[in-house]
This record gives C-alpha cells, sequence and structure tokens, in this order.
C-alpha cells in the first residue's frame, strides 16, 4: 500500500521529494551519489549496475559524471548499464537514436568497457523482439538487479515509455507511442511525422526491482504532471504513480517542477504562513475561485474552512481584506498601457510621465508580438507613442518546405514577365528542389533555403507591424547569431548577440520594454531572448543613465498566460481590438493553418491567443470585476 505521510507541510506527497534551487544543484547532487555509489562498489570489487535514462533532464548528470571522470580520476570500468528504452525501429547510428545520445552525453567520453553497456536494440526484427526482451530482463536479473534506476517523466506520466495503461508489473516490452509522447519528440525529429510509433522499453515491474530508484523533473512543463505523479491516486493513466508503491524511490526536483505541489502553491493548506501582500493576493483569489464566488462575498467561514483562519486574524476582518485585493485587482486594469496622461497615476500600473514613451517590443520570432500583444502593440501606435519592435530571430526553422519552394517559383515568374535575368535564379531553384527531394528528417538546409524562409517571416512581419502601425524605420530586424544554427538546436549565446541588443536599446532608450514572458515555448527560444535582453539592461545601467527610468514587462499568449494573481496590467480589449489583433496574426501566414512547430495545441496560434485573452478578461469577472471582451496581461520584471 502506499505510504502514510505524517509530515504536516509534506502530507499531501505520497512518496519522498526533494527540492533543489535549480536543476543544476540537482544535477550535481544526483552525480554525486552515483559516483559514491560507483567507488563504495569498487571498494568491494564488485560491479556497479546503473539504470540510464535519456532526454534533456539527465544531460546535466551526465556531464558532471564525465567531468568527475576526467577530474577526479572516477572510473567506470566497474559499471554496468542498462538503458530504459529505444524508438523502434531505429538505426543505432541515427542522430535521434539513444545509442547516439548516450556515446555523445556520456559513454564516448568515460573509461567504461563497451560491452558492459546495454541499450534495447532498435534495428531487431518484430519476431526478435520477444527473445530480446526476455534476455534483457534475465541479464538484469543475473547480475542481481540494477543498483540504481534514473529516470525522467514525460508530460503523459509515462517512465521508461511505459505510457498510459501500462500495468505496474510489466516486463521489457515492445509499446505504442502516445501521440503526445511523439508530439513532444517533433523536434527531435523534424515533425511528428517522422517520429517512431513504437520503441522498446523495460518494464514498471522492472524498474521497480531496483534498489534505489531516483526520478528527476526540470521546469514548469513538469509541474502539472509531477503533482499528479506525487499526489494523485495511483492510475494506470498516470503511469508515474505507480512509483508511490515503491519504498525505495525518491523524486529530485527544482523549484519550477515543484511548483504545483500543496506546499508550495498553496501553503496555507498545509502549514502556517507569514501572510505578506503576495501571498494574500493569491490566497484570496484561489479562495474565489474555489468556493466559485466573487471576491467581496468571500466570508470568514469560507477563510475558516479552507485554510486561511490565521489570515483572518492577522489582517481582518475579511471583508477588508476582500475590499483590498478587489481595488488591487480594479487598479491592474488599464486602457493606458503607456500611461495616462494627466492623470494621477500613484494607483495604475504605468506612468503618466513622459506622456509619449519610447516603447520597445522584442518579439523572439517574428509573430510573437501580434500573437501576445497585438492588441496592446495597437492602442500603444494608436496612443501616439513612439513605438519599435525588433524581431530577435529569423524563425526560419519554421517554414514548411513546400512554401520556399513556392516564393522561389514566383520570383522566377516575376522575372520572366518583367524581362529580368532569371537562369540565376532557376539554377538556384533546382538546387533547393533537388535537395528537399533527398533531404533527411531534421537535416539542416542550405544557406540558401535558410535565407528564403529567413525572409519570408521577414515579409509576414512587416506587413503585421505595418497593420499595427508602424512605419518602416521602428521595424527592427536583429537576426541575433544564437539562433542562426540552421538547426532546431541553437548556438550559445555570445556576447555578440547581447551587444547587438544593446546597440538597439542605446538607439532607442526606451522608457518601455516589452519581452516575452512565456518560457513554455516547445523550441526554448523566449527565456533564451528574454535573458539577452536583461542581460543588456543591466550592463547598460551601469553606465546609462536613461535605463533607470526603463520599465521591463513581460507578456505571454502565443504559449501560456500569467495566473490572475500574478498579473500587474491588465489591457482590456473591445471586440473591434480583438478583431484587429486577428488580422494582424493573419499576416504571418506561413505561421497559419498548420504551423512547422505547432506544440501541444491544437488550435491556430490566433485562436489559442483570442482565447485566453478572453479567458483572461473572463476570470476577472469571475471575481466580481468588469466584464470586457478579452484582455491582455502583462507582469513587470524589476531588474
Amino acid at each position: 500500500m502506499a505510504r502514510l505521510n505524517l509530515l504536516e507541510e509534506t502530507r499531501f506527497e505520497k512518496l519522498p521529494v526533494s527540492v533543489f534551487e535549480n536543476p543544476k544543484a540537482a544535477s550535481l547532487s544526483v552525480a554525486k551519489r552515483i559516483g559514491d555509489l560507483i567507488k563504495e562498489k569498487q571498494k568491494n570489487n564488485t560491479q556497479a549496475v546503473l539504470g540510464l535514462a535519456t532526454g534533456a533532464t539527465p544531460i546535466a548528470v551526465y556531464a558532471e559524471l564525465v567531468r568527475m571522470h576526467k577530474q577526479e580520476g572516477l572510473s567506470f570500468k566497474n559499471v554496468i548499464t542498462f538503458n530504459l528504452d529505444e524508438y523502434y525501429p531505429m538505426q543505432p547510428d541515427a542522430a535521434q537514436s539513444y545509442v547516439s545520445f548516450m556515446n555523445e552525453h556520456l559513454f564516448d567520453h568515460i573509461d567504461i568497457d563497451k560491452n558492459n553497456v546495454n541499450i534495447p536494440d532498435g534495428t531487431l526484427s518484430l519476431e526478435e523482439i520477444p527473445a530480446f526482451c526476455l534476455a534483457y530482463e534475465k541479464k538484469i536479473g543475473d547480475l542481481g538487479g540494477l543498483d540504481i534506476q534514473i529516470l525522467g517523466i514525460g508530460r503523459t506520466g509515462h517512465i521508461g515509455f511505459n505510457e498510459p495503461g501500462s500495468a505496474p508489473n510489466s516486463g521489457t516490452r515492445l509499446v505504442t507511442l502516445d501521440d503526445l509522447t511523439r508530439r513532444d519528440a517533433a523536434r527531435d525529429f523534424g515533425g511528428k511525422s517522422f517520429v517512431p510509433t513504437k520503441a522498446i522499453t523495460m518494464g514498471i515491474g522492472t524498474i521497480f526491482k531496483a534498489r534505489e530508484i531516483i526520478l528527476m523533473a526540470w521546469n514548469r512543463k513538469k509541474a502539472s504532471i509531477i503533482k499528479k505523479a506525487v499526489e494523485g491516486e495511483i492510475s494506470s493513466d498516470v503511469p508515474a504513480t505507480y512509483l508511490q508503491l515503491s519504498e525505495h524511490v525518491e523524486f529530485i526536483l527544482d523549484q519550477d517542477a515543484a511548483s504545483l505541489l500543496t506546499r508550495f502553491d498553496t501553503p496555507w493548506l498545509v502549514k502556517d504562513c507569514v501572510w505578506d501582500e503576495k501571498l494574500t493576493r493569491k490566497a484570496v483569489i484561489w479562495l474565489a475561485n474555489h468556493l466559485g464566488k466573487p471576491v467581496l462575498k468571500l466570508t470568514e467561514d469560507d477563510y475558516n474552512n479552507n485554510g486561511m483562519a490565521q489570515l483572518a486574524i492577522d489582517r481582518g476582518p475579511v471583508y477588508n481584506i476582500n475590499i483590498d485585493i478587489f481595488n488591487k485587482l480594479q487598479h491592474t486594469i488599464t486602457g493606458w498601457p503607456g500611461g495616462k496622461p494627466n492623470a494621477d497615476d500613484s494607483q495604475r500600473p504605468e506612468r503618466a510621465e513622459p506622456a509619449k514613451k519610447r516603447s520597445i517590443i522584442f518579439s523572439p520570432h517574428p509573430d510573437d508580438d501580434v500573437i501576445s500583444m497585438g492588441g496592446t502593440f495597437i492602442r500603444l501606435v494608436d496612443q501616439k507613442h513612439d513605438v519599435h519592435v525588433a524581431y530577435q530571430t529569423s524563425g526560419n526553422t519554421a517554414v514548411w518546405d513546400d512554401d520556399a519552394l513556392r516564393f522561389v517559383e514566383f520570383s522566377i515568374d516575376f522575372s520572366e514577365k518583367m524581362g529580368l535575368g532569371k537562369d540565376e535564379l532557376k539554377g538556384l531553384y533546382n538546387n533547393m528542389r533537388d535537395f528537399m527531394e533527398k533531404k533527411q528528417p531534421n537535416q539542416v538546409d542550405t544557406p540558401e533555403i535558410q535565407t528564403v524562409k529567413g525572409l519570408i517571416r521577414k515579409g509576414e512581419a512587416i506587413a503585421g507591424a505595418r497593420y499595427c502601425g508602424l512605419e518602416d524605420d521602428h521595424i527592427h530586424f536583429m537576426a541575433l547569431p544564437f539562433y542562426e544554427s540552421g538547426k532546431n538546436n541553437k548556438n550559445p549565446v555570445t556576447d555578440l548577440d547581447i551587444q547587438l541588443t544593446m546597440d538597439l536599446l542605446q538607439k532607442v532608450k526606451p522608457e518601455q520594454v516589452f519581452a516575452a514572458g512565456d518560457f513554455e515555448d516547445p523550441h526554448g527560444t523566449h527565456i533564451v531572448c528574454f535573458n539577452i535582453i536583461l542581460e543588456a539592461l543591466k550592463r547598460l545601467a551601469k553606465t546609462e543613465s536613461w535605463v533607470k527610468d526603463c520599465w521591463l514587462w513581460m507578456y505571454r499568449g502565443a504559449w501560456q498566460e500569467f495566473e490572475t494573481h500574478e498579473i500587474e496590467m491588465a489591457v482590456p480589449l473591445s471586440p473591434q481590438e480583438v478583431e484587429r489583433k486577428k488580422f494582424a496574426i493573419f499576416k504571418h501566414q506561413s505561421q497559419k493553418d498548420r504551423a512547422v512547430f505547432p506544440g501541444d495545441d491544437a488550435r491556430e496560434f490566433w485562436k489559442r491567443a483570442e482565447d485566453r485573452n478572453r479567458e483572461t478578461a473572463q476570470a476577472y469577472d469571475n471575481l466580481g470585476l468588469a466584464n470586457y471582451e478579452a484582455m491582455e496581461a502583462f507582469v513587470r520584471y524589476k531588474f
């Protein structure tokens, strides 16, 4: 039966959880545990048997093990490894194979005997797989079982490739991958259609036999499934919940992955809290939503019955608390995102002065500006602020091959009609077409194709910004070098990326900067772009006086939205403004109907944005505030 947790703060958690400040600290801790095990086994002249995982989560663990080998002399000669899984079918030398992954991140950099490395064989015939799986199990058993099993967790709740529906006593076998799992892998394969539909995986029963099981998870993308795995009921719908039955398991999380656990998300339900302004606001809004009541109708009994009695005592009476929170919510709403001239701004999210502000909207990709804050963009221009937009990357990996061909075909036809030279263009076209016919999944485009795709995105961005009212000299294309690898995996950020950003900021000297704050985009570009902006502002702040008057606002919308309690500026949109925003998004035709990287949301980008904006407005309405058609939300980042 599941473990009974007698600790008050963690009483909702059904298995041990350790939370670290960041993934690096957590990874170092796990690597040390593995290193200590290997050393202990060496002292006893025995073998360490490790169960290993792939994916982004354990990469830092493997990097630390490599460092320990090279710098501290940690030997792996007594180590035998068994990997959790492998795609099927899969050639071992394919870029997406887990053989390639393990060699790249670990095995090629340590002194392990390759005969001691065991990875499921993706080259077998279907008839050979059952015998292979039985032999895999037997080999683990003959060695006395796994000493440590390292796990990640998929957003379906899978461990290994044990998808929903897997049995707790399952062994190594061939499985069919969940559609969400395949969508999550699409980026590595150059599209979901290229992701194998099957995989060979250790079973849950196999994993359970390990003497120590460590499941690791980083970032907010994993927070919701971690909550289900740790606090939810045991169910085949979330295979990771079976780990609640183990006496030898520990979840190692960073703060973001742990953020939805009760002790972090709603701490008043499990412990006494220090009721500062931020926590009070969050708790009152949570209570209103939990009970389905407007804020002003919450009662003392509501507080007392939902873990908030101490708040009522400390800061009550509760009606006063309700009024305070209601007023704070009301003060976030503004139709003047650049500040309202000649108005008392003490209760407004933005400053009244200067009345006309210089604003830069940074857009990681050439459509994030209008998708995420198109209504505010239009309103800033309409209200005569000096608005600039800066497209940080070309976005050239997110264009379909046939769209690139279509544009070059147009150029050829145009040249013919206008009597312009076309021979070189036809040669370019033929080369592009030949390449695309032979192109492998995730193969890097030729420089010419990258250029064409980049120009497609550039033309769409210009059309969108013009539609919002900008003059051409206020539209900036930065083409930050980190992005221009031609691959889904980008180059490291360098000082050149930061310097280019500093140059633009210094040129405009803005009072307002808007930047993408939705860091859950599947390609990971948004957080990289945000950190570049932040570093540029921090460096400029050391020498430039204008920076102290520059406010940085984060927007979301393309991939997620801020929680209501987080919002510091909510810009209401009329039905007409919602339509104008939609038409601005429509200018990005390469991203419409069927985007290259849609993520796991089936809706088109314009529809996602529209729905999220309406949901934000509805959230305010549910709390007892005015009912607007839609709202765009912002949070100020203080640097």
